[in-house]
């Protein structure tokens, strides 16, 4: 039901043909179950939009296209969920992910300031790859498993709220419309 909300936000197949650069993807624009808005596609969508996002490799956006194509999910809210994790945010996650992934592992906490960034062969910054990996994969499960969750139940729950609206005004109608014919009688 909050589909028409929904499409304000998702871009449309059309839009996206006039796009360069994704000239290799124009087949996927016309197969219309990949732009459906579902209860179930939406929920899709959302989990492996937010499972990708938590991946800290590059390519996230990829990955989450082909897998939203493989499955059935809405491939624009699986696209535009990435972006969860811009500069302004990963940051925070990673760091959340490292530390889970070290508190998982029982591996010690490396501090920030005993790593030299700089150097892709540090020790420091090898031995926290482990961590940071794992945390990120039980972070984005995590957030994959919730989200897909409240995805379903805020449509489950949007469509509950349209029928009770629908059940109360159709009492109000069947009301009114009993008050005009007993006025009519008299």
């Amino acid at each position: 039901m909050p589909k028409r909300s929904l499409r304000k936000f998702l871009p449309t197949p059309a839009s996206l043909r006039d796009v360069k650069g994704l000239g290799m993807f124009r087949g996927l624009f016309d197969r219309h179950e990949l732009w459906h808005i579902s209860r179930t596609s939406i929920a899709r969508a959302t989990a492996i939009g937010l499972f990708c996002s938590m991946v800290p490799l590059p390519g996230q956006m990829i990955v989450a296209v082909f897998v939203a194509i493989r499955v059935g999910a809405n491939v624009p809210l699986a696209f535009s969920l990435i972006f969860i994790t811009n500069p302004l945010t990963m940051p925070v996650i990673y760091l959340a992910a490292y530390l889970l992934g070290s508190a998982l592992l029982n591996a010690p906490v490396i501090d920030a300031s005993a790593v030299d960034w700089l150097d892709p062969t540090s020790p420091e910054l090898l031995s926290i790859w482990p961590s940071f990996l794992v945390g990120c994969f039980v972070m984005g499960v995590l957030v994959a498993f919730f989200g897909y969750f409240i995805a379903d139940g805020l449509w489950r729950l949007r469509i509950a709220q349209r029928i009770s609206e629908r059940a109360r005004r159709r009492r109000e109608r069947k009301a009114r419309e009993k008050s005009d014919r007993n006025s009519n009688f008299r």
